[in-house]
């Protein structure tokens, strides 16, 4: 039985948009039972040690992973063997964050907190080789990501399968359209979503 594990980005939550959207289409398919929707802690080290709990209990789920979530999902794919959807992943989060000390606040719960060198450390250990298989990591860029530049993205998966749109938003517009595309890639049972239009 497929499952498969969302996992959101950076100051983000189960409550996030595209996490929700997943969360109702799963829903209104019978299915809502093989989603896993965690809410991670903003200290890498801490957030996969609950990714990893939950890969142990669920078999092989499809990773779905967005921005900070994608960095995350390409170590887990890469260590576990596992197919993995990227959206607008982030590509070295560590280097983004060196030398950042701001109060950072989830946009979701309102939690605060700081990054520190572990924090940064945490992240750096998670890099991996660069995915090579097109038909275990498929990546979803959009060109107007105002958080990520698409195009590191793009050259770092350039061996994956890369659906590229133009314009759209860091969030990743028009993803509940884009949902049976998910659907596919998961290898859910055709019958489940075939006839249902999620954009609503």
């Amino acid at each position: 039985m497929i499952k498969i594990l969302y996992i959101h980005g950076l100051n983000s939550s189960p409550a996030s948009t595209k996490a929700q959207q997943l969360l109702h289409a799963m829903h209104r398919m019978g299915i809502a039972e093989r989603l896993y929707l965690p809410a991670l802690h903003h200290q890498p080290r801490l957030a996969v040690e609950q990714l990893e709990a939950i890969i142990a209990g669920a078999g092989q789920p499809v990773l779905v992973g967005s921005s900070l979530g994608g960095y995350y999902a390409t170590f887990l794919a890469h260590r576990h063997g596992l197919k993995a959807l990227l959206i607008n992943p982030s590509v070295r989060p560590h280097l983004c964050f060196d030398g950042c000390h701001e109060w950072q606040t989830n946009y979701y719960t309102g939690e605060r907190w700081l990054p520190t060198e572990e924090h940064l450390q945490a992240l750096a250990a998670l890099e991996v080789p660069a995915p090579q298989d097109p038909q275990r990591c498929q990546v979803w860029l959009q060109t107007a990501d105002q958080t990520l530049d698409y195009r590191e993205a793009e050259h770092y998966y350039r061996a994956c399968a890369l659906r590229i749109q133009a314009g759209g938003d860091h969030g990743f517009a028009g993803f509940a359209e884009r949902l049976p595309a998910l659907f596919a890639f998961a290898g859910l049972e055709h019958s489940l979503w075939r006839d249902t239009d999620f954009s609503h």
